[in-house]
């Protein structure tokens, strides 16, 4: 039998506090399963007051999928699939700062993301997620039928996004990393595991569609990602010390919210291998 946890959502679109599990602890296939089950149909699983030292932590990730690497930033000493997501006292601009899914520029982007906070600011740092499944099922038929045949182009090198990096690649920057990567994706995108379309394109990496010129792009482009993120198609996560977030990166974008210059925030980041799009 499956260990025994609640489940209170956080908003109408997605996300979803779980309560009860100590993720230090050895969890057996069938409460794994049921983790699944509700990280599935919430898309973005909360969980408060975790104990994880780095060992615990990769333990709970690999019940889930598989850790990979993430390209640009190297990991922890000893494991290479954990990386410090940080912005330090006297930096302005925080990593990754912008409404995106993860790594889309890769062949592959990963099924999920795991962030677990290890230090706060005072106040701020908070994260906003939004769902794909809703931004694609709450467009007009119209819309849906000229998106579905289409292909976006996502690159790791447009400007926005690449300013993001910059402290942590002075800092923790792989010397082996390639320049950019660039990929194209289906922009309605099918989940492989529960049926349900996702619009996929994020402001941070979409470059154009598919035969398409960037000015030809631009307007329907600009006109998806402001849907994407309204505010009925989102939650906003407070964090506090201790807490896990685990998000299916195939259907959510998230944004790091910067609004605490000055203070320090350190979060522990593991991505899990994905598959092809489709």
């Amino acid at each position: 039998m499956p260990a025994s946890f609640e489940l209170a959502r956080l908003a109408g679109a997605l996300g979803a506090e779980l309560r009860g599990l100590d993720l230090s602890a050895p969890l057996d296939a069938s409460t794994v399963a049921a983790v699944r089950a509700a990280w599935l149909e919430h898309q973005v699983l909360v969980f408060r007051d975790q104990r994880l030292d780095a060992a615990a932590f990769m333990a709970f990730a690999r019940r889930m999928g598989e850790p990979v690497e993430y390209p640009f930033v190297k990991g922890l000493p000893g494991w290479p699939e954990i990386i410090e997501v940080k912005k330090l006292e006297h930096e302005r601009t925080n990593f990754g700062g912008i409404w995106h899914t993860d790594t889309s520029y890769l062949e592959r982007p990963p099924s999920a993301t795991l962030l677990l906070a290890r230090e706060l600011p005072p106040y701020g740092g908070d994260t906003e997620f939004a769902s794909g499944y809703v931004a694609w099922e709450t467009l007009s038929e119209g819309l849906r039928r000229t998106l579905a045949p289409l292909r976006a182009i996502a690159s790791s090198a447009k400007a926005d996004v690449s300013k993001t990096r910059e402290d942590r690649l002075r800092t923790d920057g792989r010397d082996e990393a390639p320049r950019s990567y660039e990929t194209a994706h289906p922009v309605a995108r099918t989940h492989p595991e529960t049926g349900r379309v996702a619009l996929y394109v994020n402001v941070a990496h979409t470059v154009r569609f598919d035969g398409w010129t960037e000015a030809e792009s631009e307007p329907l482009l600009r006109m998806l990602h402001a849907h994407q993120v309204r505010a009925e198609h989102t939650c906003r996560l407070r964090w506090a010390p201790g807490t896990l977030a685990l998000w299916d990166n195939r259907c959510v974008l998230h944004n790091p919210v910067n609004d605490y210059h000055g203070h320090r925030r350190v979060m522990h980041r593991i991505t899990l291998a994905g598959d092809l799009p489709r």
